[in-house]
């Protein structure tokens, strides 16, 4: 049974999420309320909402739950080649926060084999814009020749990242944006992503999943510590995979 929660009820335990033999697993409950304060309640506690126009907002605590180490992130001998070529070519930037809700929208609007429409509605839109807004998510920009062609979005808390959705416009450029992403993350000592579900994509660039209770142990402690001050870099930070041993 999926509880329906009120704007002021707290969340369920998460081992009250729906099991895998289900056919929604990790489902643990709905509600009309995408408020941000709703949102950083959900974080907190390893909860994080999924669902399409026209539904209720789901919420969900997957276990297994895939995350990144950023330190492990796969870079192939390939994309290294393609981050030095991003370093030499002054027509490759990286921006932290140019515009994000653009990077939403272009999120949203993106073609996903396998995917009809978008689960990044105007109510999700809204809600995180107003995290953004307070500090607490960010979006990773990757340009070329002054226009937005790649990036991603998530959710920072203390030294957690919460990872949302990634767009490309142009080969490899959402995976230049996470490359970016994890060099910064490794210097500030964020030592897991929170990628949600398993999907290959996210395998194939060293994502594994672990248990939920692992995860939520590891959010308690990374989720309490100070936030990230200072959001703002550039593509130098690519330096710590340029010229690393290829994956």
């Amino acid at each position: 049974m999926i509880i329906w929660l009120d704007p002021q009820d707290p969340f369920p335990p998460v081992e009250r999420a729906l099991g895998p033999a289900s056919d929604a697993p990790g489902l643990l409950a709905a509600s009309r309320d995408l408020s941000p304060q709703r949102l950083l309640l959900a974080y907190r506690q390893g909860i994080f909402p999924w669902y399409s126009e026209g539904q209720p907002v789901l919420w969900w605590s997957t276990d297994p739950r895939m995350v990144l180490a950023p330190a492990a992130l796969r870079v192939s001998a390939t994309l290294r080649k393609t981050l030095r070529r991003v370093l030499r070519d002054p027509a490759w930037e990286i921006r932290v926060d140019a515009d994000f809700l653009a990077v939403m929208r272009a999120c949203a609007m993106t073609p996903r084999d396998g995917q009809f429409g978008t689960w990044i509605t105007d109510e999700i839109v809204a809600a995180y814009g107003a995290l953004h807004r307070n500090g607490l998510a960010h979006s990773v920009e990757t340009w070329y020749e002054g226009q937005r062609v790649g990036g991603l979005y998530g959710v920072a808390l203390g030294r957690m990242f919460y990872g949302e959705s990634m767009f490309a416009h142009r080969t490899d450029a959402s995976k230049i944006a996470l490359a970016a992403l994890c060099a910064f993350l490794v210097g500030h000592g964020v030592t897991l992503i929170d990628c949600q579900q398993e999907t290959d994509h996210l395998a194939s660039l060293g994502a594994s999943p672990i248990a939920r209770a692992d995860f939520l142990a590891h959010v308690r402690a990374a989720a309490a510590q100070p936030e990230i001050a200072d959001w703002r870099f550039d593509k130098s930070v690519l330096n710590h995979w340029a010229w690393g041993n290829a994956a």
